[in-house]
């Protein structure tokens, strides 16, 4: 028998893998759990999966032949590339939700001196396109991602359904995030 804070004498429980597997949320601040345990719970792996995916895109671009490219140029570069289209700066900005224009401003000007985007001036706009070196590069990255990461799913009809309702959830979960960032500036 063990006793509780309070110093009552309590029944040791027994918990199944799946009771204890439930029971228990991993976070990383408790403080912040208590309101909404199963957020914090979620918030938790989105910093460990955000982590490694940051890891994975610049391991995956080293081994692809470019080193020491930061996550932002890797993103902006696979953008750039997408559909052999011309992209705006502010059009970058928005699909990959980065609000710091200066932060893409950057990466692209190290883009185009690396010979992997060019910019062309089109009245007072800038316009950012591939270059054959970037789309190289894009194609080497495919080949390790095939081989290293997609090659380790399933690519079940269920799975592709379960990354699907993922991309979506996290796509609107974004929102939430975005409308409660704005609601913090104005605290």
């Amino acid at each position: 028998m063990a006793k509780d804070k309070l110093g009552n004498t309590t029944e040791p429980t027994s918990l199944t893998p799946t009771k204890l597997a439930d029971s228990v949320r991993l976070v990383t601040s408790a403080h912040l759990a208590v309101s909404y345990p199963e957020l914090s719970e979620f918030e938790f792996g989105l910093i460990i999966a955000s982590n490694a995916f940051q890891r994975w895109l610049i391991r995956c671009m080293n081994a692809a032949g470019a080193k020491d490219m930061a996550m932002t140029e890797v993103l902006i570069l696979h953008h750039v590339a997408h559909r052999g289209s011309e992209k705006r700066l502010a059009d970058i900005c928005f699909v990959l939700n980065i609000e710091d224009t200066h932060v893409v401003s950057y990466a692209l000007k190290k883009l185009v001196s690396a010979g992997l985007v060019c910019n062309e001036k089109q009245g007072k706009e800038m316009f950012y396109s591939i270059t054959p070196e970037g789309t190289k590069l894009c194609d080497s990255y495919k080949e390790v991602r095939d081989s290293c990461l997609v090659s380790s799913f399933a690519k079940s009809e269920e799975e592709q359904q379960q990354l699907a309702d993922m991309a979506k959830f996290l796509r609107n979960l974004s929102g939430l995030y975005d409308q409660a960032s704005r609601g913090a500036s104005s605290f």
